[in-house]
């Protein structure tokens, strides 16, 4: 599989479009399908896979794990409105995305009382 091609298929598990993405990413609508005559820079590849929520390797078809959970410093605020919440590489609706907010709301409580 090309690199636009994993690109392109990861996208689409996102719901998004590659001139989505490469607009998200700050790169021209159509710089994406351009890396199948032109190797991508590092920096602009780093965005794409950021913009997805994966790493590079993975776009790169290096590895067919999506993310890295190497990093033990990687925390995010799931009350943060921008969060993209995925599970199994699939984007969580927002109705779901409300009740597990709820859920952690609620178990954050819970501690609090202790």
């Amino acid at each position: 599989m090309t690199l636009v091609s994993r690109t392109k298929e990861t996208a689409k598990l996102r719901g998004l479009s590659l001139k989505t993405v490469a607009t998200k990413a700050g790169l021209a609508e159509n710089a994406i399908y351009r890396w199948n005559e032109n190797n991508p820079k590092a920096e602009n590849l780093q965005k794409v896979a950021d913009v997805l929520n994966v790493s590079t390797d993975y776009l790169l078809g290096r590895t067919n794990q999506m993310n890295s959970y190497d990093s033990k410093d990687k925390t995010t605020d799931i009350a943060d409105d921008t969060l993209i919440m995925a599970f199994d590489g699939k984007p969580i609706p927002d109705e779901e995305r409300e009740k597990l907010l709820d859920y952690a709301r609620y178990i954050m409580s819970q501690k609090k009382e202790k």
